[in-house]
């Protein structure tokens, strides 16, 4: 099986050596998205703005690879603060409706470009 790298201008452009995501197969890996504008402006302001647009940016990168959120099997949620997680969770649930995926969810030291919350996401192409 080959590996496809994607690649989206719906979605900001990798900030170092990776790539949006990959697709092998039926399954797509997505890189961790922050809350980075599409055209590259920088980052949005204040927790809740940049996870809306981490979510939008997720789902940019899986609909260039043929998927879509609610193909997403598992994703992995970072916070720069777990005393954000109520928020987010509330903003997740507005993204990931019905039979939401697999996730796990951890507080890190820091994220890229000073992100307040960063996700990553494994799907299948349906």
């Amino acid at each position: 099986m080959s590996k496809e790298i994607i690649a989206t201008e719906n979605a900001p452009a990798a900030v170092g050596p990776y790539s949006q995501a990959t697709k092998i197969g039926n399954m797509v890996y997505t890189s961790g998205q922050i809350g980075l504008n599409p055209d590259g402006s920088g980052m949005v302001d204040g927790l809740e703005n940049q996870c809306h647009q981490v979510l939008k940016n997720l789902s940019a990168v899986l609909e260039a690879a043929g998927s879509s959120l609610d193909n997403v099997a598992k994703t992995t949620v970072f916070l720069s603060d777990i005393n954000d997680y109520a928020v987010v969770n509330g903003i997740y649930a507005e993204y990931f409706t019905g039979n939401p995926p697999a996730r796990s969810a951890v507080e890190v030291a820091n994220l890229p470009l000073g992100a307040l919350v960063e996700v990553e996401a494994i799907a299948v192409v349906a």
